[in-house]
């Protein structure tokens, strides 16, 4: 196996951290919003997101992004430069949910100055939706001038496995909702599921054996409907037993600090490595 580098450029859920509504709310105080516009703080998250950067015997260096949500051009300013990130090379998209799909149009950067064109990888019924939220995009020929719109290609893939710049990815099939279906990706020694509420014993099977699990945990107790409690997140964790397991896609009710040093003491009696991952953390993982 080859070693890459793999970059969470967010962590966070569709409305971010910080809400702007608990920033300016006269009377509630909530600490883990005002921490986040703290520089550097890792309650800052932004929609979650990975990029794999794979590095060829010739050091140039293929970057596939998993997903492209509404605070892509953040995270690409954050993140990008001081890595060294230059091209995007493929996407391969998860679902079409808006902090997923959302930054597509600021892919035009990427397309007008750098590169002539970006692949993209999705399953027909995410084109479906790109292609009345974005028909622009889908059908360039629905531009109506300006700055010119991404020039992009919408490869549609189904349950098998294919691989993107070198990079075998296999579909995970999960729920997310009662009524939506998303896909998690395997990809070398990683499962990544950012978005579920619940994962089919058929999906389970393709991540048995993963050293490194990055999960969807959207918040401590409390339900929700389409995504996995951080208890339920851990209990699968238990399950699949991965030699690391980092949680995602967290709202405001995650303190950082505080609920990792609870993880920690998990580790400590089950020996069980589960943290939550934090915007610009980096890994090394074999593909």
């Amino acid at each position: 196996m080859n070693n890459a580098t793999l970059l969470f450029l967010g962590t966070g859920t569709s409305e971010g951290v910080p809400r702007v509504s608990c920033l300016t709310h006269p009377e509630k105080h909530c600490e883990v919003c005002h921490d986040a516009i703290k520089v550097g703080s890792p309650n800052r998250r932004r929609n979650t997101s990975i990029l794999i950067s794979k590095t060829l015997k010739n050091k140039k260096k293929l970057n596939v992004l998993i997903d492209v949500g509404k605070f892509f051009y953040e995270s690409s300013m954050n993140w990008f430069p001081p890595n060294t990130i230059k091209t995007i090379d493929a996407i391969v998209l998860t679902h079409s949910h808006a902090d997923a799909v959302g930054g597509l149009d600021d892919l035009r950067d990427w397309t007008n100055n750098t590169q002539n064109i970006i692949n993209v990888y999705l399953r027909k019924t995410d084109l479906v939706s790109i292609s009345r939220s974005y028909d622009y995009l889908v059908d360039r020929s629905k531009q109506t001038g300006g700055g010119g719109v991404a020039n992009l290609k919408f490869n549609v893939i189904d349950h098998n496995p294919f691989e993107v710049c070198g990079i075998k990815f296999t579909p995970l099939p999960v729920i997310h909702g009662p009524t939506q279906l998303a896909n998690g990706y395997r990809f070398g020694n990683v499962t990544y599921i950012s978005d579920t509420s619940s994962i089919p014993s058929e999906t389970q099977k393709l991540i048995s054996g993963s050293e490194i699990l990055i999960l969807d945990a959207l918040r401590p107790r409390k339900t929700h409907g389409t995504h996995f409690t951080l208890e339920e997140a851990i209990a699968f964790a238990r399950t699949v037993k991965p030699n690391k397991t980092l949680f995602t896609d967290a709202a405001h009710d995650v303190n950082h600090v505080q609920i990792n040093d609870y993880l920690k003491k998990i580790l400590w009696d089950e020996n069980l490595d589960m943290q939550y991952a934090y915007d610009g953390q980096k890994l090394q993982i074999k593909l």
